[in-house]
């Protein structure tokens, strides 16, 4: 586990260098030369709302091949908002340590990605967000240009906003959110049933346990910011404009079964991506999956993305 500060806040991420020992295509492949830099390729994972970089492990472990990284979002996993992480006078990024709400919006997170790359020396990046971390890593190729060599979503959609149902989403999240304690650690049973949670695969007790303690621990402010700013009218209409603008390749990753983000909704945003075209090639949909897939089906993801980078090299 490695630390850096950004805008006056610890963020908490993994980084993993190729094995040259893994896979020879992979460890060629992570050091593929791009034609717009020399520098090899590092996969960026991006998690979603109340989760943490742990997710992202399994997949990760499928890609020793390649240089990798999975960090935990301002305000969540480890990344948390203490007096202790919380600098009280004006940073060394001449960023104001005192957020406002404004910090916990789709941009925001983009720019806390981008100032990590700089301070991590990583000049050239494959972005894989789940969910909110999805539409993270849009706002991120959009604000970076040919760093990002392309984007895979996971479990990742939108772009059209049912008013009804998106204010009763952000009432039940701001209700869900009122209701954690630390107690529940000692709750019994609590850990199987947010094993099962939104998934179809069961994905074990201790990512059941992972999933509660990051239920309970993330910051109440980030919390309910990045959901209640994700979700406005002007936000969801503004993902799909933002796609359609990209150069770079983006492609989805959808659960047949995932019943937070349908893959209809996955196909509709998709379909604004000249990658598309007319019957969604830019698009895999999971069998037998929920809104986990990454932890559900975790050697499916990982070959998407490897099969999705040997595509854009050749």
């Amino acid at each position: 586990m490695m630390k850096l500060i950004v805008r006056g806040v610890e963020h908490h991420y993994d980084r993993t260098k190729p094995d040259d020992t893994d896979e020879l295509s992979d460890a060629k492949l992570s050091k593929a030369k791009w034609p717009e830099s020399s520098e090899p390729i590092t996969i960026v994972f991006i998690h979603g709302w109340l989760l943490s970089r742990a997710y992202w492990q399994p997949v990760m472990q499928q890609l020793k091949g390649f240089s990798c990284l999975a960090y935990d979002l301002r305000g969540f996993g480890q990344s948390l908002l203490t007096e202790k992480l919380i600098e009280k006078t004006v940073t060394t990024d001449s960023t104001d340590s005192h957020l406002s709400p404004e910090d916990y919006s789709l941009a925001a997170y983009a720019q806390d990605l981008e100032e990590i790359l700089n301070k991590l020396a990583i000049s050239r990046v494959w972005l894989v967000g789940h969910s909110l971390g999805g539409s993270i890593a849009l706002w991120a190729a959009h604000k970076m240009g040919n760093r990002v060599a392309g984007v895979t979503c996971v479990n990742a959609g939108g772009g059209i906003y049912l008013k009804e149902e998106f204010e009763k989403f952000r009432n039940a999240g701001q209700q869900i959110l009122k209701f954690r304690s630390p107690w529940m650690l000692k709750f019994p049973g609590l850990d199987y049933l947010f094993a099962r949670a939104s998934v179809i695969q069961p994905i074990g007790l201790e990512m059941g346990r992972q999933r509660l303690l990051d239920f309970i621990m993330a910051d109440p402010i980030a919390a309910r910011e990045s959901l209640l700013s994700s979700t406005t009218e002007a936000e969801v209409h503004r993902l799909p404009q933002l796609l359609s603008e990209l150069t770079q390749p983006v492609y989805f990753i959808a659960g047949q079964q995932d019943k937070i983000m349908e893959s209809r909704y996955v196909r509709h945003l998709a379909s604004f991506h000249a990658l598309f075209k007319h019957c969604g090639e830019n698009v895999l949909e999971l069998e037998n999956c929920g809104h986990l897939a990454m932890v559900e089906h975790p050697d499916a993801v990982a070959q998407h993305i490897r099969d999705a980078l040997i595509h854009e090299i050749k």
